[in-house]
């Protein structure tokens, strides 16, 4: 079959428009530094593909001072607060008075997204939604290329100087690494839900309970984010909004601190949770950032946040780069992430450990609860847990 023609020559290939891609191609084009962006998806389904909606300080300072934070200005809403419900009662903190003081902003995915992509256009950027990539290669040579397929069939070729696979945990940047990532299958599985109802409190709502985790967060004025552990065989049909609502009130407590608020459900998903940590991020001329980076739970709101965070440090080595020939920042791209990976993916493990009750088949079971209630009383009676909890809650 003969090699489709190279239509496409460009400083950097950028491929997904998440987070880590569209704040990447933003930074980029401020710098004069020409770049593609190429995406599988529609526009439409990535600008209503709903995820993270928590941003930390240092994602909100990198968006504010690169000029992308128009909308998280306008809507954005500080977040300051969650809280444990268990069995032994409820315990609320309030983390901007704790740790450095430092808060959430809440702004949805999806808002952040939208806004990222009609900024890269403003500044005369590319990108080409519909568009998947199905070969990769020369990473280790002076132009690497990749093969696209457009909606229509038809296969073209690009090549660049660099190439950004910011194209997810399954992308297929991730898949041209040789590198093997060390892997935790928790074996949980979370029934993801968003549903047009305000929430009934202020906090983000940990529900540690016997039956199984449930999680509560405000995203918009009138739009919640519920999570349900489920079992990991289950069908989302199984679970109607009788049934998800009654298990909210139940693993929530609703009898001692008011139910949750009802509304209809339009969104309905599966999250396993699984972790995956790969060392190193590069190899040749490819750069990995965003989840194809790193798969992390979403139990401590950390990866749209570490996807913003290497965007920029990746932004700012290959604006070095192409501009100077200067390469030394791409060559140590992998140490300048990987203690801020490790560092969010240990949180991450400590907030699984603590949210979820062991599997009823483990034969450590009873072990594992009494742990769960020994970390959830160092919380309660230890102010300095408690700081080191804002801490590394709030920050990366």
């Amino acid at each position: 079959m003969p090699e489709p023609a190279n239509i496409s020559d460009s400083a950097v290939l950028v491929l997904g428009a998440g987070p880590a891609g569209l704040v990447l191609a933003n930074l980029l084009c401020a710098a004069g530094v020409e770049c593609v962006v190429l995406e599988r998806r529609s526009r439409a389904h990535v600008q209503q593909r709903a995820r993270a909606g928590f941003l930390s300080p240092r994602s909100v300072a990198l968006l504010r001072a690169h000029g992308l934070d128009h909308g998280l200005a306008r809507q954005g809403k500080t977040h300051d607060r969650c809280e444990f419900r268990s069995a032994a009662g409820r315990l609320e903190l309030c983390y901007s008075e704790l740790g450095t003081g430092d808060v959430h902003t809440v702004y949805p995915q999806q808002l952040l997204v939208t806004d990222l992509i009609a900024e890269l256009e403003r500044r005369g950027g590319q990108i080409r939604f519909d568009t998947e990539v199905s070969a990769i290669g020369d990473l280790d040579g002076p132009r690497p290329w990749v093969r696209v397929r457009a909606a229509n069939g038809r296969e073209q070729r690009c090549t660049a100087r660099y190439v950004a696979g910011c194209d997810g945990a399954r992308g297929i940047a991730r898949g041209a690494l040789p590198v093997r990532p060390a892997i935790r299958d928790h074996g949980i599985t979370w029934l993801a839900l968003l549903a047009r109802a305000p929430s009934n409190t202020d906090s983000v709502v940990y529900g540690v309970h016997a039956a199984g985790f449930a999680g509560q967060m405000p995203r918009t004025p009138d739009v919640t984010r519920y999570y349900l552990q489920c079992d990991p065989r289950t069908d989302v049909d199984e679970w109607d909004a009788q049934r998800i609502w009654d298990e909210l009130d139940r693993r929530l407590d609703a009898d001692r601190y008011g139910p949750p608020t009802r509304g209809p459900i339009f969104e309905r998903s599966l999250v396993r949770l699984r972790s995956e940590i790969l060392d190193p991020i590069q190899y040749g001329r490819l750069f990995l950032a965003g989840d194809a980076a790193t798969s992390i739970s979403p139990s401590a709101a950390k990866g749209a946040n570490l996807a913003i965070a290497e965007a920029g440090i990746l932004a700012q080595a290959l604006g070095a780069a192409v501009r100077t020939g200067d390469d030394s920042a791409l060559a140590s791209y992998s140490e300048q992430c990987l203690p801020l990976i490790r560092q969010a993916q240990e949180f991450s493990h400590w907030m699984i450990e603590l949210l979820h009750p062991p599997a009823p088949d483990d034969p450590e079971a009873a072990y594992q609860r009494v742990l769960r209630r020994a970390r959830l009383h160092s919380l309660t009676t230890s102010a300095h847990h408690r700081h080191h909890f804002a801490e590394n809650y709030v920050g990366i």
